[in-house]
């Protein structure tokens, strides 16, 4: 077993805020396995996914490509952030080669348990991206019947709502489907118990293939509004439902290395543990935290996409803390070398291979390196070694300076200072513009693939006209 291959857990948080773990300085959050795992392999301080929304966050982690590369994130998604809602016809496209296909076809054993929201029509899902297996859900877990229909508008006062707002059908949802491949296995599951189904599966996944190297994406339902769980983690919150829904997903991250040690697979496995984007805004009943971040998810701030990234691998990656700025598109060529997979050359990838950081061969990429944000499908904002340049917010032309080393709340702006730094990483977003495309701008990328398209895209559940509910009403205790 010592010449194999290494096996890699992928697990992926939602809305999980860069402050929200013990060992990213939270202090009404009890993580103790994450903690444990931070300890013995690498905390990374300066870890940005690429979106700092669930849909085109999840397709450029996957793929390894910006979400505007992918057709993410703009006006060919509807023009809501790149968001996906149930029945859209649009979705990742068949063609992109996702890790998960990259790995399969080197001889891995592929699954992916919990969210995928990439798309909720056959061409688009798990199974025809790369992964023999998934459990789990086709999108986020408010997109579903989250009341009472007794409690929601007759279908005649949801019509003229709908009117009003100028939107349609797709703004009417089904209930919330549990897949497994390509079959709805249950609507409207019982979420409190959720998390102990996907870590069921994953053990189950990771008992099967033991004797070969496996690929496991687990896709964390937590801590996504509405939050149900279960009594033992909620008693024991000091943080209302919220905790509770980070002790969850700490048990379930000790279970998986349990099970990875009881098996012997613990040398063998690279663990990444991270978040999709940063938490929500305050609200009541217990938040999320992204301190000493400004803002939250939604937005180019660090607090949107700066969120907690840990690499655990005993005996190849030793205990450190990494500053150097890296972000999710560095991990599917990190990835791809590690495990022996050639990474295709017949497009562009916008990561780089950044295990000489941690330990694990490979060259060093440029600390310099320009990273992006984007949101809405415009480019708001470029990071280059220590500094930040927005340029964009929502409608709005900014020009605001951050040193993220020495300023990394983002609060003093030193623009008029550093003219010369403000023209660098300019030239910097003009050239992200004519590659990716901006919505802002009017300019069309001239590297861009298409997002994938259906023409008669349909709901996984049907939709009930006598009871018809609007978009994600959470339940009374649960709304965010």
């Amino acid at each position: 077993m010592a010449d194999r291959r290494p096996n890699v857990v992928l697990i992926n948080c939602d809305d999980l805020g860069y402050g929200d773990l013990g060992c990213y300085g939270s202090t009404v959050h009890d993580t103790p396995a994450i903690d444990r795992l931070a300890a013995e392999g690498a905390r990374c301080t300066d870890f940005t996914m690429a979106s700092p929304v669930c849909s085109p966050s999840r397709a450029a982690l996957l793929t390894g490509s910006y979400p505007l590369r992918v057709g993410f994130g703009g006006a060919s998604t509807y023009g809501l952030g790149g968001v996906l809602f149930p029945g859209w016809d649009v979705g990742l496209h068949p063609d992109e080669i996702t890790i998960a296909r990259l790995l399969r076809d080197a001889g891995y054993a592929t699954m992916a348990i919990g969210k995928w929201h990439c798309g909720d029509q056959p061409d688009f899902l798990p199974t025809n991206h790369g992964f023999d297996e998934w459990f789990g859900l086709p999108y986020s877990n408010d997109m579903g019947r989250q009341r009472d229909p007794d409690d929601g508008p007759t279908m005649a006062e949801l019509e003229a709502m709908l009117r009003d707002l100028g939107v349609t059908a797709p703004w009417l949802q089904p209930p919330l489907p549990l897949m497994d491949g390509t079959d709805v296995v249950e609507q409207q599951p019982d979420q409190a118990s959720l998390t102990e189904r996907y870590v069921e599966r994953a053990v189950r996944f990771i008992r099967s293939h033991q004797d070969e190297p496996f690929f496991l994406y687990l896709a964390h339902l937590h801590v996504h509004l509405p939050i149900y769980v279960q009594p033992r983690f909620a008693a024991a919150s000091r943080n209302g439902s919220y905790g509770a829904a980070v002790a969850t997903v700490d048990w379930a991250t000790a279970v998986v290395r349990y099970e990875l040690e009881r098996l012997g697979l613990d040398e063998h496995t690279l663990v990444i543990f991270t978040s999709d984007n940063g938490a929500l805004a305050p609200r009541k009943g217990g938040s999320g935290s992204n301190a000493p971040l400004r803002s939250s998810k939604g937005t180019t701030w660090e607090g949107g996409q700066r969120v907690p990234c840990i690499w655990w691998w005993p005996g190849r990656i030793a205990p450190q803390v990494r500053s150097e700025p890296c972000s999710a598109l560095d991990l599917y060529p990190t990835i791809a070398r590690l495990c022996g997979a050639a990474v295709p050359t017949d497009r562009i990838l916008d990561g780089d291979d950044v295990g000489g950081w941690f330990g694990l061969g490979g060259p060093a990429p440029d600390a310099e390196r320009p990273f992006l944000y984007i949101r809405d499908g415009s480019i708001e904002a470029v990071r280059s070694g220590r500094w930040k340049l927005h340029v964009r917010k929502g409608p709005e032309e900014v020009r605001l300076l951050f040193d993220l080393v020495a300023d990394v709340g983002e609060t003093t702006d030193l623009a008029d200072a550093h003219p010369d730094v403000v023209a660098r990483l300019a030239a910097m977003i003009d050239a992200g513009r004519a590659d990716l495309g901006d919505e802002a701008t009017g300019t069309v990328g001239a590297g861009v693939r298409p997002i994938g398209r259906v023409a008669e895209a349909r709901t996984l559940t049907t939709f009930d006209p006598e009871h018809p509910y609007y978009l994600a009403e959470y339940d009374l205790p649960h709304r965010g």
